[in-house]
């Protein structure tokens, strides 16, 4: 069995680097304004008088219910359409709804928002991982998705640091609107200041015909065994990550008697700074070792997933602060390779008209049942860790999150046995 054949050389793209800075700054925006609410949870539970499950729901799956079921259709516009447009109009939507969260005076009037911020962020990541696709070949692919994977921590790093600052300043209606506003003008950037690349261009090929149907491109995918069993060690992982992301914040200021200010740039640094650093850092080993060896993109993961979790768990057992944000950096630092190495697979396990909708299919499943499911799984432990008096409720219901992690590594080195016959049959 043998690997694909990648071109020998890599075509010289001019502008590629540009359009890729703003694809990585716009998916940072996307992230500032989903992960502003998380470093507010604490002031925002006080005001509106909700409980962790309820938190859940606002961070999770009120969220990503939309995110998730509108990528879909998004996505095969974005196999026929003008991805570029897309993406523009999405940042639009995505950004607006933020700046109305800053007015929501109950917790029913910031779940629509965040509903609405959900339906706008939908238009994101599948065309603009489709673009990137057009425009890195497979020599260089899984760096340039893990650059733009870097926008997620930088988002986090961003929103997590205006958050907490604007919030001591004005309070947290404020840091929706600082939030939101931004990312406006940026939809013009987008919209008049990149190109749409033209389709197959980095991998020296071209695809005029039709994009295949909804069915034909399903019937595609659940062919490639590689594809499906990566992306279910990725959702686990997915699961556990945003219990994670969601609740770290409000774990260090329960446990220690921090505030949102005190907390928001060092979690920012950690979580955003070095996880971006990791992301680019991993992506470029993972192209390395991918040039010997396709299978290295799922056992990268899984290699991960099983380094990060003896410290994620001295993280939640840490009897200082400071000794919890160490044990923190070897999480944060490969935190995000899930991500990027997801991006990479989906759009080469699929044929050049499918990879809008392989990465919206991929982020479908991940959003819908990770970040929607697994925050509301661990708010439902913490409130029954609660009831029942345990000591330390969420940093208990978050341990029991890491079993994910460890169930995704079976996944991956499952992933691995027909990855390389499977890249060869989508290049066919």
């Amino acid at each position: 069995m043998t690997s694909a054949p990648l071109p020998l050389t890599a075509p010289k793209i001019s502008g590629r680097a540009w359009v890729l800075a703003v694809l990585t700054l716009t998916y940072m925006f996307n992230h500032v304004d989903r992960q502003i609410l998380v470093i507010l949870i604490e002031p925002i539970k006080a005001e509106l008088g909700i409980g962790d499950t309820q938190v859940g729901l606002l961070s999770g799956l009120a969220f990503a219910a939309f995110y998730a079921t509108l990528g879909i259709p998004v996505a095969m516009w974005a196999d026929r359409g003008n991805r570029r447009n897309i993406i523009a109009l999405a940042l639009a939507i995505w950004s607006g709804m933020t700046a109305i969260s800053g007015i929501a005076q109950n917790f029913w009037q910031l779940l629509l928002a965040r509903m609405g911020v959900g339906v706008g962020e939908a238009g994101g990541t599948p065309p603009a991982t489709s673009m990137i696709a057009d425009l890195y070949p497979p020599q260089e692919r899984a760096t340039a998705l893990g650059i733009y994977t870097g926008g997620i921590g930088l988002g986090i790093m961003a929103g997590f640091a205006l958050g907490g600052y604007v919030y001591e300043l004005w309070g947290w209606r404020a840091a929706f609107f600082a939030a939101g506003i931004p990312g406006l003008i940026l939809a013009l950037i987008v919209r008049f200041g990149i190109p749409e690349p033209v389709r197959g261009l980095a991998d020296q090929r071209k695809d005029d015909s039709p994009a295949p149907s909804i069915g034909e491109t399903l019937r595609f995918i659940f062919t490639q065994s590689s594809y499906l069993w990566l992306m279910a060690g990725c959702l686990l992982i997915c699961i556990s990550a945003n219990a994670f992301l969601v609740f770290t914040s409000s774990h260090l200021q329960r446990t220690y008697g921090l505030t949102p200010g005190q907390v928001s740039l060092p979690l920012g640094v950690l979580i955003g700074g070095v996880g971006s650093i990791g992301a680019i850092v991993l992506g470029r080993a993972c192209d390395v070792l991918s040039k010997r060896d396709m299978r290295w993109r799922p056992l990268i993961i899984a290699a991960c997933a099983g380094i990060a979790l003896p410290f994620a768990w001295m993280f939640l057992r840490a009897p200082t602060v400071e000794l919890a944000y160490a044990w923190n950096l070897v999480p944060s630092f490969i935190g995000l390779v899930y991500a990027s190495v997801a991006y990479t697979a989906s759009q080469e396990l699929v044929k050049l008209r499918m990879r809008s909708f392989a990465s919206a299919f991929m982020l479908f499943c991940l959003t819908l049942i990770g970040i929607g499911f697994g925050p509301v799984i661990a708010g439902i432990l913490s409130d029954h860790f609660t009831a029942n008096g345990a000591a330390q409720p969420l940093a208990r219901a978050l341990e029991m999150m890491l079993l994910f992690n460890a169930a995704s590594i079976f996944c991956l080195v499952m992933s691995t046995r027909d990855y390389r016959r499977d890249v060869a049959r989508a290049a066919e």
